[in-house]
């Protein structure tokens, strides 16, 4: 995982997703969850950008 994408994934959950993963669930689950409170999207971000 590059610093670009580790200071996205902290600052912009959703962005952090978008740009790794596209349009999709993916990135509307990691909207959601950023949305209902800061500290989940960020653990998705981390989360899906890590596996892959």
């Amino acid at each position: 995982m590059s610093l670009l994408t580790i200071i996205l994934n902290i600052l912009l959950p959703p962005l952090a997703v978008f740009l790794k993963h596209g349009l999709g669930m993916t990135f509307l689950i990691s909207l959601l969850l950023t949305a209902l409170g800061w500290i989940p999207g960020v653990i998705h971000a981390f989360l899906v950008n890590g596996n892959r």
